[in-house]
C-alpha cells in the first residue's frame, strides 16, 4: 500500500496549533485525533462544520483514520445542506456550535480533555495516498457549486509545495487566517501548511480588524497573516495598530498593486499572493509589488492548446482546464489576463469585469463595488452592464462622472445602483447567483430601464 503520513512533524513536542488557553503540541493533537476517531459513528462522509480551526483539524484527521471523506462546501446555507444530504445520504455533520445544521444527522464535537496519553514521536498514522480524503466544492461564482475530489497523497503534496514556494520550509510561521478552513484557500494555506509545511496555526477565524490584531498578538513570531483583498482592505482602512507581521498572504480575488504597496508600507512584511482554484488547487505564487508574473508551485505544469490552458502534474488531480486567459513565460512563469467568463464584448468592444471592477474601486469614496453582466439583452439588442456600489456620501451621478474618466462610455453601467453592502461570502467572493438575486430585486423588481 502506498501510504503518506498524516503530518510531516517528527517531534511530538513541536507546537501544532495555538488556542486561547495556549499551545497544542503534535503529540497532544494526535491524542485528540485518536480519541475522536474512536467516538465517530461509522459512516462514509463527514461534513466538518467546526468553526474552531483546531477542532476542524482534529475532526478531519479523525475522519481519515476512520476511512471517511470530508465534505467541505463553500456555503453553509440550508439549500446547500439539502443538496449535500441528497447527494451523500450517509453523511454526518460534525459541529462545535449547537445551532448548526439542525436538520442534518449531527455529531457534537466532544470534550477531549480525557484524551489518551501523548503518543511517541514516531507514532504518526499512515493514510493511503489514493484515499479520497476530501470533497471540496466550488464557490458557485459562475454557477452551481461543483464537487472536486481530493486524494490524500495529492493534498500532502499540496501543503509541501506551498511551503517551499513561500519559503516556509526554511522558516516556518504561525498562521493566522481570516478565511474559513473549509474553503479551499483556507484549507490549503492554514491546515495543509500545518500538516505538511511545518507551520502552526491560530485556532480562531478573526474577521473584524480588532479581532485580527488580537489573534496576531496571541501567537508568537514569526507570524503569517492568511487573508483576502476584502479583509486586508478593511484592516488597513481601520488604522488599527497591528502586532508585527512577518508575511502577508492573499488569495480569492485579484490584489491591486496599490493595496499591496500600502500593506507592505504599513506592516513591513512582504505581500505574497496565491493563484489557483478549487478545481486545480493552488498553482502559483508571487510577490505582488515585484511585478505581474506568477511562478508555478513545485511540480505543477501548465499546457496550452490555443486559448485553453490546462494544469497538471504535481499535486493537481488529473488534468484541469483553467477558466483564465493565461500567457506562458519562460522559467515556469506566466501572466494572467482575466477569466474567460469575465470577458465583456459590447458592440464589438472588449474588456473584462475584473478591469471594470478595478476602475470602480479606484474612484475616491467607493468602499466596495461590482459590475454585473445580466444574461438578457436590452431593447436595443445590446447587453447593458449594471454596477452595484457601496459609497456613503456619493451619488450615483458623481460615481458615473468619475467612471467616464476611466472607462469607455459603452461600458458605463446602466443603471448604477447604490447599496448598503454587497452579498460577499466569507472569503469576500461574490457568487453570481447572489449578484443575480440582487439584480432581480434592485433592477428587474424596481423596474429600472435598460436603455
Amino acid at each position: 500500500m502506498n501510504a503518506v503520513p498524516l503530518l510531516a512533524h517528527g517531534d511530538s513536542a513541536a507546537v501544532f496549533a495555538w488556542r486561547p488557553d495556549g499551545p497544542v503540541t503534535v503529540g497532544a493533537y494526535l491524542a485528540d485525533v485518536r480519541a475522536l476517531a474512536a467516538r465517530l459513528p461509522a459512516t462514509g462522509y463527514l461534513l466538518n462544520l467546526c468553526h474552531d480551526r483546531y477542532r476542524f483539524a482534529v475532526g478531519f484527521a479523525a475522519g481519515l483514520l476512520r476511512g471517511m471523506t470530508s465534505l467541505q462546501p463553500s456555503s453553509q446555507s440550508p439549500e446547500t445542506f439539502r443538496r449535500l444530504q441528497d447527494d451523500y445520504p450517509d453523511l454526518i455533520a460534525l459541529c462545535d456550535n449547537p445551532a448548526d445544521a439542525p436538520d442534518l444527522p449531527r455529531f457534537a464535537f466532544p470534550g477531549l480533555d480525557d484524551a489518551a496519553e501523548t503518543p511517541a514521536a514516531g507514532d504518526i498514522p499512515l493514510i493511503p495516498a489514493d484515499h479520497p480524503a476530501a470533497i471540496l466544492f466550488t464557490s458557485g461564482s459562475t454557477g452551481l457549486p461543483q464537487a472536486q475530489v481530493k486524494t490524500w497523497g495529492k493534498l500532502a503534496l499540496n501543503g509541501r509545495a506551498e511551503a517551499i514556494a513561500l519559503g516556509l520550509d526554511a522558516r516556518p510561521q504561525v498562521l493566522v487566517g481570516t478565511v474559513p478552513v473549509q474553503h479551499s484557500y483556507g484549507f490549503e494555506s492554514t491546515f495543509l501548511l500545518a500538516l505538511h509545511g511545518g507551520c502552526a496555526f491560530w485556532s480562531g477565524k478573526p474577521f473584524y480588524p480588532q479581532d485580527i490584531a488580537g489573534a496576531l498578538a496571541a501567537v508568537p513570531q514569526p507570524r503569517l497573516l492568511v487573508t483576502t483583498p476584502f479583509h486586508l482592505s478593511a484592516l488597513l482602512a481601520s488604522g488599527i495598530d497591528l502586532p508585527a507581521i512577518d508575511i502577508l498572504l492573499s488569495a480569492t480575488a485579484p490584489l491591486s498593486t496599490a493595496l499591496a504597496a500600502e500593506a507592505e508600507a504599513r506592516t513591513g512584511a512582504p505581500m505574497l499572493e496565491i493563484y489557483g482554484s478549487t478545481e486545480s488547487g493552488q498553482l502559483a505564487s508571487r510577490r505582488t509589488t515585484d511585478g505581474a508574473a506568477w511562478t508555478l508551485l513545485p511540480g505543477v505544469r501548465l499546457e496550452q492548446t490555443g486559448d485553453e490552458t490546462t494544469a497538471c502534474a504535481g499535486h493537481v488531480e488529473g488534468r484541469i482546464a483553467l477558466s483564465d486567459v493565461i500567457e506562458l513565460l519562460p522559467d515556469n512563469r506566466f501572466l494572467l489576463h482575466g477569466r474567460h467568463a469575465d470577458l465583456v464584448n459590447i458592440a464589438g468592444k472588449r474588456t473584462s469585469l475584473a478591469y471594470l471592477n478595478h476602475q470602480l474601486g479606484a474612484v475616491p469614496g467607493v468602499v466596495d463595488g461590482a459590475f454585473f453582466l445580466p444574461d438578457e439583452e436590452g431593447p436595443d439588442g445590446i447587453t447593458r452592464l449594471t454596477a452595484f456600489v457601496v459609497a456613503p456620501g456619493l451619488s450615483a451621478r458623481q460615481i458615473t462622472v468619475a467612471l467616464r474618466q476611466r472607462i469607455e462610455a459603452i461600458f458605463l453601467p446602466r443603471p448604477l445602483l447604490l447599496v448598503d453592502k454587497l452579498p460577499r461570502n466569507s472569503t469576500g467572493k461574490l457568487p453570481r447567483s447572489d449578484l443575480q438575486a440582487l439584480y432581480a430585486t434592485k433592477v428587474e423588481g424596481a423596474g429600472h430601464g435598460r436603455g
